[in-house]
């Protein structure tokens, strides 16, 4: 005799704002691969260096538009949204890069090029990170494999001024 029932309340919440047929990317890196703002989300997808943007709310067919952007040459490991300014997505990458993207609606055009490129260490940049109360600081977290008591994780701040 089995002791554990079958749940009568199995799937019944509703999915709300369900999207379907994303092709998202899987990769083996530390950083998150979607993230969302009040207004967007941003993600990996399958080509490395891409990412895909939806908004929050569906247009008004009710449908959610993806596109696509081509951020780096390599994959991309980490982003964030700026906690003040929401259209503000940092980037990180493999091609040893941080970029900053004033994004738009994904209805319409996005930017073809970073509204900043940050060039912060050697070695292969895993974490990005906006500081949550002060504006203008970026943290990046980068692996550089050098064996001094084995690999270690190294971290650098970036300030700039908008």
């Amino acid at each position: 005799m089995n002791r554990f029932k079958t749940s009568k309340f199995k799937n019944t919440t509703p999915k709300i704002g369900w999207i379907n047929n994303l092709r998202a990317g899987s990769f083996s890196c530390q950083g998150n691969h979607i993230k969302a703002s009040s207004k967007l989300v941003a993600f990996n997808t399958e080509q490395a260096g891409m990412l895909g943007l939806s908004s929050v709310k569906p247009g008004s067919d009710g449908q959610w538009t993806v596109t696509q952007i081509s951020c780096h040459s390599d994959l991309v490991t980490d982003m964030d949204f700026s906690p003040f300014d929401e259209s503000l997505l940092a980037t990180c990458s493999g091609d040893e890069t941080v970029k900053l993207w004033r994004l738009c609606d994904p209805e319409l055009e996005q930017p073809s090029s970073p509204e900043l490129i940050l060039r912060p260490a050697q070695g292969r940049l895993e974490l990005v990170h906006f500081h949550p109360t002060s504006s203008g600081l970026l943290a990046v977290g980068t692996f550089i494999n050098q064996h001094l008591q084995g690999p270690y994780v190294c971290a650098v701040v970036l300030c700039w001024h908008t």
